[in-house]
Order: C-alpha cells, then structure tokens, then sequence
C-alpha cells in the first residue's frame, strides 16, 4: 500500500525520475494529472516540449520521490524530448487503443528507449483509454502479443491496459517504481 505525502517534502530515501512517453494524444497528460492530482478533464491539451509532477510515496517505510516526466508526442520535440532519457529509471510507453497509428509507432517509442536511455530502466507498455470499449481498434491480444515479444528481448517487464478514471494508474506507478518483473492485464 502506498501512501501519499506533500510532494514539496524534500526528505526521501529514494528517488525515481519516470517518463511518459508516446504518440500526440494517446493521453499521458491526463494520465499524470489523474496520478498526480487525482483529477481528470477530457479536454485536450498538447503538452509542449515536457513538463513533470512530483509525488512522494511510502512503499516498504521508506520515502520514494518520483518523477514523473510526461513528453510532448509531436516529432518535432523529439530532440528536446529524448534528452531527458538519460537517468531515467523507469517508461511508460503508452499508446491509444482506440488509435492504430499509435500502437504502430510503439516500435519507433522502443527504439528511443534503447538509443538513449540506461540498459537497466523498466519499461511498462500501457493500451490506453480502456474505457472507449466502442472505439476499440487495437485487442488486448495484439497488445499483449506485443508486450511479449518485446519481452523476450528483455525490454518490458509490464504490460497494461489502464482506464484513467481507475485506481490502475496507481497501480502502475507502484509496479513501475518497485521494477517488478510480471505481467499484469487490467481490463
């Protein structure tokens, strides 16, 4: 169980810098708004360049800062996006599973990932917007093919489907910042 604190408490025993990475609009502004703040708005905002959160969280008594980094989406920040890569312990590689372009661009995402970040970071795919059961154009089976393909080239520990509106965003903050090794399906 985690519990939150005052994300200006500068008193942690750990700290883990995450990013959000991803297609435009596959909604990882709203996924770090519903995480940091518990708040959630379906208008669109593009986020420019990057921006970040902090929150601090005690997992097994001890203070874990984490920052979460969300990157603008669009090719063109893409320079300015990557080199934040560097010291990064953990991705979320989110794509809309409502959007095809954007599960094929997950590919495009890993090979940032192993281009410009540390050998060791975590990384947890996560098919977004889960609650647009309508609007479904990727499967749960393709995205969890995928996460295990990428998998047997050791590249993702996680794979999941988060509805922003649920508690699963904690959740994957959790399995993320504790680098655990297993797959989840939450749909």
């Amino acid at each position: 169980m985690s519990h939150t604190r005052d994300a200006a408490d500068q008193n942690f025993d750990y700290m883990f810098k995450l990013l959000i990475i991803g297609n435009s609009s596959v909604g990882k502004t709203s996924f770090l708004f519903r995480y940091a703040d518990d708040s959630f708005t379906s208008a669109f905002v593009s986020t420019v360049g990057i921006d970040f959160k902090v929150k601090t969280v005690f997992r097994q008594d001890k203070r874990v800062k984490l920052q979460i980094w969300d990157t603008a989406g669009q090719e063109r920040y893409r320079t300015i996006t990557t080199a934040y890569y560097r010291g990064a312990m953990g991705f979320i590689l989110m794509y809309d599973i409502t959007n095809e372009e954007s599960f094929n661009a997950v590919q495009d995402w890993v090979t940032q990932i192993k281009t410009y970040s540390w050998d060791n970071a975590q990384v947890v795919l996560v098919g977004n917007k889960c609650d647009l059961v309508d609007d479904r154009v990727v499967s749960v089976d393709r995205g969890r093919h995928l996460a295990h393909q990428l998998g047997e080239f050791n590249i993702f520990s996680t794979y999941l489907q988060v509805i922003i509106f649920d508690i699963n965003v904690e959740q994957l903050i959790i399995c993320l910042s504790s680098a655990q090794s297993f797959i989840i399906f939450l749909y």
